[in-house]
Parts: C-alpha cells; sequence; structure tokens
C-alpha cells in the first residue's frame, strides 16, 4: 500500500471516519487534503461530478465491498450514487481518493481491496 492519498472526505465527532483514521494510522498512510463534510457538504450531484473522475470506486455498505470498474468510461449513475451518497442526499464519510480510485465508507479491508 502506498503511503499517501490524495483526497479524505471526513466528518469530526464520526465513529465510522474514526475508524478510517486508525486504520489510516496503523497503514502509515498520509493525507495530502483533508475535506471536513460538516463545513463542506457535498450533495448528490457533487457525488456525481466526484465519481466521474474517477475509473474504479470501491464503496463499503455494511458489511459488503461493492467495486466498480469505471475504466471503460460506462457508469450506472443510480447504482453508483446508491453506494456513495447516504440517506441525507449527502457523499457519504469517509470518503478517500488516490489518483482515480475512490473509496467510500469504512471495512476493515477496504483499503487493501482498494489497492491503497
Amino acid at each position: 500500500m502506498s503511503n499517501k492519498i490524495d483526497w479524505y472526505y471526513h466528518r469530526p465527532g464520526c465513529k465510522t471516519c474514526a475508524k478510517m483514521d486508525e486504520l489510516l494510522d496503523s497503514h502509515g498512510i498520509g493525507v495530502t487534503e483533508t475535506v471536513n463534510a460538516k463545513k463542506t457538504k457535498l450533495d448528490r450531484d457533487d457525488a456525481l461530478e466526484i465519481s466521474r473522475g474517477a475509473t474504479r470506486i470501491v464503496a463499503a455498505k455494511g458489511k459488503k465491498i461493492i467495486d466498480f470498474d469505471l475504466s471503460n468510461g460506462l457508469i450506472d449513475e443510480t447504482e453508483v450514487l446508491n453506494a456513495i451518497v447516504g440517506p441525507t442526499g449527502k457523499l457519504r464519510a469517509p470518503t478517500l481518493r488516490k489518483s482515480h480510485t475512490l473509496v467510500v465508507g469504512f471495512h476493515d479491508e477496504l483499503l487493501e481491496r482498494a489497492g491503497f
């Protein structure tokens, strides 16, 4: 795993984000840019725009990991939005981006699965 991610959408005080912080720390992974999800709320349109820049999205939904290969440029917007947007209509936190890979949510195996 590489020791740096480009972008981290994080909600202070969130238990899931705290778990991601611990996982990043345990793997010695640093962050270039952190965005506070409490101050910068990214809605469905923002989430869709972020997903368009990705060639791969790996999202944790409960105990399930969903892996989208978008390298062919095709995107099922509804399916992707269901995986990356929460019930409030905002991008789920934590969300990480490294190069063209987006990781959404938390699962112990998520970073390894995404190749981080």
